[in-house]
């Protein structure tokens, strides 16, 4: 066959397994004499495979002309020579053989696997190409180690992450619940192995609480690869005050108040309290557990009524500042018709903004009685200066002439009257 070394020496003589040692001289021989060419009709292709897992190594032909074709390991040994395997290593199987192809299946593939593999055609002149297996391994262990079982609320932690063994060196990312966050990496090489460990520095809070914490390997070995760790973050408690009664109503003198304290922390409050702030607690108030209760409100209740917990961690508390209002009172329909205004009082809460609320309510009551005051006075008034004009029409002054008085008679009156008769006419009325 063309191109195709021929024995010599001692295989010539038949010496030796009959037909063996020609084959292995062949073999011999050819991989002496084959020098490395650009395999310009052979086609293969790199393999990468995880540890553990199968190769499979394909040297093909383009144009097939029946010339050998033999597969050599890193070493140059040869695997197989056509369908025949010298190297007996049983984790290399012949998977197909042709005159055009010939594809070699390596099992539980190792990192002493990894390198150039020929393929060798022996055409004339001869040809060769190479395919590189690259072996991946996984991280072995993924392990994170925290550096306090439980944390307390404004701390700083820390936390490692390592991932061990790999080739290549992993990449790793954090998560604290889905927010990802950043850590630092450092990494080791032993031999053809990495180590890689991340560390995280983490200010916790109350809501990190229960929260985990995720360590994710991004590596072309392996897909999905995590590990995580729960963290555990005690805090102070936190606390709430309610009114119960009345309900989103005014806090009025006579009526009964009752307050309910809420409180949450890790551990669990063990000490609650009620206190009066900046006074002492009347003694008609009843505490019972988280209750407060005031069965007939006065004015001398008024001020801030707190309810503090604590735990291990700290103490915390919640004021609840009362205000009481006077009672309702009711006022008499007036006896004349009048426009009136009623005021309808506005349902809030003991706050602030209640207080506000309520006394502009009383404002606007206030401002109605004295207008419908101001306007029955003004109605009075007209009605009295009416009734005075009508009975007072007009009043009459006459001025006689002077000297009419001492006189005898009429006749006389007339001639001693000042002025005569001219001056009668000088007479006037006046109407007032």
């Amino acid at each position: 066959m063309a191109g195709r070394a021929q024995p010599s020496g001692p295989a010539a003589c038949g010496g030796g397994a009959p037909g063996l040692l020609p084959l292995l001289l062949l073999l011999l021989s050819a991989a002496a004499i084959i020098p490395r060419g650009d395999g310009q009709n052979l086609v293969t292709e790199d393999v990468t495979v995880v540890e553990g897992d199968v190769a499979t190594i394909s040297c093909r032909v383009k144009n097939s002309d029946d010339s050998v074709i033999q597969l050599l390991n890193p070493n140059r040994q040869t695997i197989y020579f056509r369908d025949f395997r010298p190297l007996k290593d049983s984790r290399f199987q012949l998977v197909n053989f042709s005159n055009s192809e010939l594809r070699v299946s390596l099992t539980n593939v190792s990192i002493s696997d990894e390198g150039r593999y020929f393929c060798q055609l022996y055409t004339d002149p001869p040809q060769e190409i190479y395919t590189t297996i690259t072996v991946l391994v996984p991280p072995r262990n993924l392990v994170i180690d925290i550096q306090k079982e439980v944390a307390v609320e404004g701390e700083e932690i820390e936390l490692n992450c390592t991932a061990m063994a790999s080739r290549p060196a992993t990449t790793i990312r954090w998560f604290k619940g889905n927010k990802e966050l950043t850590g630092k990496s450092e990494v080791e090489q032993w031999s053809d192995m990495y180590t890689v460990t991340s560390q995280l520095v983490l200010k916790v809070g109350r809501e990190d609480d229960g929260v985990p914490v995720i360590c994710l390997v991004d590596h072309p070995a392996v897909k999905d690869l995590q590990t995580q760790r729960y963290l555990e973050v005690m805090y102070k408690p936190q606390v709430r005050v309610s009114q119960n009664y009345p309900v989103q109503g005014l806090t009025r003198e006579g009526e009964p108040l009752e307050l309910t304290c809420a409180a949450f922390g890790k551990p669990q409050p063990t000490d609650m309290r009620w206190l009066r702030v900046d006074d002492e607690m009347p003694q008609h108030v009843v505490v019972s557990g988280s209750n407060l209760l005031i069965s007939n409100l006065n004015k001398t209740d008024n001020g801030t009524y707190r309810c503090e917990a604590s735990n291990a961690v700290g103490k915390s508390h919640a004021d609840y500042m009362l205000f009481v209002y006077d009672p309702p009172t009711t006022i008499p329909p007036p006896t004349t018709t009048t426009t009136t205004t009623t005021t309808i009082p506005t349902t809030i809460t003991d706050s602030r903004a209640g207080e506000e609320g309520a006394i502009r309510s009383v404002d606007h009551a206030v401002v109605g009685g004295v207008v419908a005051v101001v306007v029955f006075a003004m109605l009075c008034l007209l009605i009295v200066l009416g009734r005075y004009f009508a009975r007072h029409k007009g009043t009459y002054f006459t001025h006689e002439a002077k000297g009419a008085d001492d006189a005898a008679d009429a006749d006389t009156a007339i001639i001693n009257a000042e002025g005569g008769q001219n001056n009668s006419e000088e007479k006037k009325e006046y109407f007032i």
